[in-house]
Parts: C-alpha cells; sequence; structure tokens
C-alpha cells in the first residue's frame, strides 16, 4: 500500500499539528522529518495511508522555497498521492505565495489551490480576507517582528495577488464549491469559526481530487474526516430493541436526520411465517437499491415496536432482529450501530463476532470499535445501553462510523 494522501509543510511542528488531524480520523500516519524523496524510500511509506513531509523551506528565498516544494510535490504525485494538503504557517511566514504557487502547479494543471489558514482553536480566523489572531491584524502580532520571515500583510488575497470568496449566511457546500471554482485558480477563503471551516471541507471535498487545500491544522480537521468518507456507498446499520423512552426518542431523532426505519410489527415478530415473508420483503428492497448506492439510504434502522403481545418475549424479538441484521451484514454494511444491551448481544452473536476491539467512544459511556472474529471482523461497531446518550447520540454515533478511517 502506497500513501494516499501527502502533507507538505515547510517545518516539522506545522508539519506534525496538521498530520495528527488525521491520526483522530483513523488514517495510518507517518510524520517524517524528511523530505519526500527519503520519506518515500523504503518499506516504512508502504505502510501509511498519510505521509506527512518537511520541506524545511520556510526561511528559504521565494526561488529556492518554490523549487523544492515543486519537486516534493512532483515526487508524490508519481508515488500514487491522490489528494494533497499543503501545510503553511497559520500566520502567514515564509515564502508563502511561492510555496503555495509551486505546489498547486507541480499538482495538476487544473489544480485550485483553496487558501485558509483559519485554526479558531488557536485564535487564528480569516475575516474579508484578513488573519487576524486573537481578533488582531497578524501585522500588528509577534509575526510582524519575526527575525527571519517577517509578516508585512495580513490581507492574504493581497499578499497572493488572488481571488478572495467570502462565507455567505445560509450558503450550503456545493453553493461555495461553485464560488471557489469561478473565483481562479487561487483562492483564499474566509473563516471563523469550525462550522465555516466544516463547511469549506465539504466544498474542498466536492471540488475532488483537483482541489489543493491549504492551510493549518484547522482545515485539515474536518478534511481528515470528509476524506475518510470518500468512496462510502454502504449503509451505517443501526438496530434498536430497547423500549426504553430515552431509546425510542434517540430513534425519532435518527429518523428525523434523515435514516430509514424499517420496523415490523408485533405479529409479524411473533409469527415465524409472517416474519419471514416480512424479511425476504426487506432483503429483496435492501439488494435492489444497491446496498446503499444512490437509490439506497445512507442509514438504515431497524426498530422493534413498542408495546407487547403474549407469546412474545423480548429475547424472541432481539434474535429475530440480532439475525436480520447479521444478514442485511452480509449485504453490504459501512458499520453498525446496536442500542439495548439483549439486542447488541444478539447482532454480534448472529454476525459470528467473539467480541469487539475498542478504538475510542462516541461520547462517555458509548464505546465505538471494530468487530473481532467471524466473517465481518474489522466491520465498525458502537454499542449503547438502551436508556443511556443524549436524544443525538444514535446520529452521533453513525457519524463517528462515517468520520473514521476503518480498515478491514
Amino acid at each position: 500500500m502506497k500513501p494516499l494522501i501527502a502533507i507538505v509543510a515547510d517545518d516539522l511542528t506545522g508539519s506534525g499539528d496538521t498530520a495528527v488531524q488525521f491520526v483522530r480520523a483513523g488514517w495510518s500516519t507517518r510524520l517524517s522529518v524528511e523530505d519526500a524523496r527519503r520519506a518515500l524510500q523504503g518499506s516504512a511509506s508502504e505502510e501509511v495511508e498519510v505521509l506527512a513531509v518537511t520541506t524545511q523551506s520556510r526561511a528559504m528565498p521565494a526561488a529556492r522555497a518554490a523549487q523544492v516544494v515543486a519537486d516534493n510535490v512532483a515526487r508524490l504525485r508519481a508515488a500514487g498521492v491522490t489528494r494533497l494538503y499543503k501545510k503553511v504557517d497559520s500566520t502567514l511566514r515564509g515564502a508563502f505565495k511561492a510555496e503555495i504557487d509551486a505546489a498547486r502547479q507541480a499538482w495538476a494543471e487544473d489544480a485550485i489551490a483553496v487558501i485558509c489558514p483559519a485554526f479558531p482553536a488557536t485564535g487564528r480566523t480569516v475575516e474579508d480576507g484578513r488573519l487576524l489572531v486573537d481578533g488582531r491584524p497578524v501585522t500588528e502580532t509577534s509575526a510582524a517582528r519575526d527575525p527571519v520571515t517577517p509578516v508585512t500583510e495580513s490581507h492574504i488575497p493581497t499578499l497572493l495577488g488572488c481571488g478572495h470568496v467570502g462565507q455567505q449566511a445560509g450558503e450550503d457546500a456545493a453553493a461555495l464549491a461553485r464560488r471557489i471554482q469561478a473565483a481562479g485558480p487561487v483562492v483564499v477563503v474566509d473563516a471563523r469559526d469550525e462550522a465555516d471551516l466544516e463547511r469549506l471541507a465539504q466544498a474542498v471535498a466536492l471540488l475532488g481530487e483537483r482541489a489543493v487545500p491549504v492551510g493549518a491544522g484547522g482545515l485539515a480537521m474536518p478534511l481528515a474526516r470528509l476524506w475518510a468518507r470518500a468512496g462510502q456507498s454502504e449503509p451505517v446499520l443501526v438496530v434498536v430493541t430497547s423500549q426504553h423512552s430515552a431509546a425510542r426518542a434517540q430513534a425519532r431523532a435518527l429518523a428525523g436526520a434523515g435514516a430509514a426505519a424499517w420496523t415490523p410489527t408485533l405479529a409479524q415478530l411473533a409469527d415465524a411465517g409472517q416474519w419471514q415473508a416480512w424479511t425476504a420483503a426487506r432483503l429483496a428492497q435492501h439488494r435492489a437499491a444497491g446496498a446503499g448506492g444512490q437509490d439506497g439510504p445512507r442509514t438504515l434502522m431497524l426498530l422493534a415496536p413498542e408495546g407487547r403481545l403474549a407469546g412474545l418475549d423480548s429475547e424472541t424479538v432481539a434474535q429475530r432482529l440480532g439475525a436480520l441484521a447479521a444478514e442485511l451484514i452480509g449485504a453490504g454494511a459501512a458499520g453498525v450501530v446496536a442500542t439495548g444491551g439483549d439486542g447488541a448481544r444478539q447482532v454480534l452473536l448472529a454476525a459470528q463476532a467473539d467480541g469487539i476491539a475498542l478504538v475510542g467512544e462516541v461520547m462517555g459511556g458509548v464505546p465505538l470499535g471494530t468487530l473481532t472474529g467471524g466473517p465481518h471482523a474489522g466491520l465498525p461497531v458502537v454499542t449503547k445501553a438502551g436508556g443511556f446518550g443524549t436524544e443525538d447520540v444514535l446520529v452521533r454515533a453513525v457519524c463517528a462510523i462515517r468520520d473514521r478511517r476503518f480498515k478491514r
């Protein structure tokens, strides 16, 4: 396996604060202290999906920095990298314009450099094209007095001689992507907060491989999650067997977020013949939709019906929904979320799993992991007690699966 994503940074610490965003999103990531030529040598580079290289070019004259960056990008492109993130200093230090132009030109003839060094968590924002640090233009901060690479301009479009796109209230990512594309090959985009960065990252993802995002750790954070989603076509399966009022409210919230809900009747669950007919119809529907292709649901919820019926116990409900979940997983699923202890156990048993390898949490008390054992080992899974969690926890659980890179 060769690296899929490359980060080209002008110094080591900047490379690290960007690369770690990909680690958080589940990408196998290597931070190299060397340039692309050395980083690509040997077997180490074949074991990672994200390779961060350091050009050590911040203090170089512009022409030399451009040459070094162009050489690194060309080598990475030739090695099969399909996504490039150009890491720049979040206070505009270094050969800012020269490195961006070189990276864009070396990446592709039709490349678009999308520039936003905002990092709200560290006080950096881009407003009306200006880089602000804690609300002040960067030229009024210590960056302007840097002894090696002093910053003399806070208005980034002026610094680069390029286009500028402001964020518009109520605009979706597709509209933002169209405005970026129309603004030229080098475009600065505003971002005041995390929501702006999320929308910008979505726009970059829509622009595809020709887009070269340029920024710091702030823009890398949502991009790492969105690029993890790229190519996902299968649905996330959510199984709700709990009758607890909290679980029911969570199921309604998930349906409100667009999940398709399948709910059998109590009679269908109680009678073997009716159950067989109902499941056969649902499985045929699922396969006809391409197991989550363009016409299929992105999230599919199996929801136990409310109420009780004589002769139908909770164990039977859990077993039947668990068995159906296993069949749906076999037809293709990006992951599974199971709420209700009995139901979660039956899903794992039906999938022939022997456990879960934990990798993190959706929120406190809601673990995220992958199945171990059986034919679906490596499948992402979230389990949750029925009476636990916030109303949006199932929505968040689905996002946790979607926004993380899992290798199966």
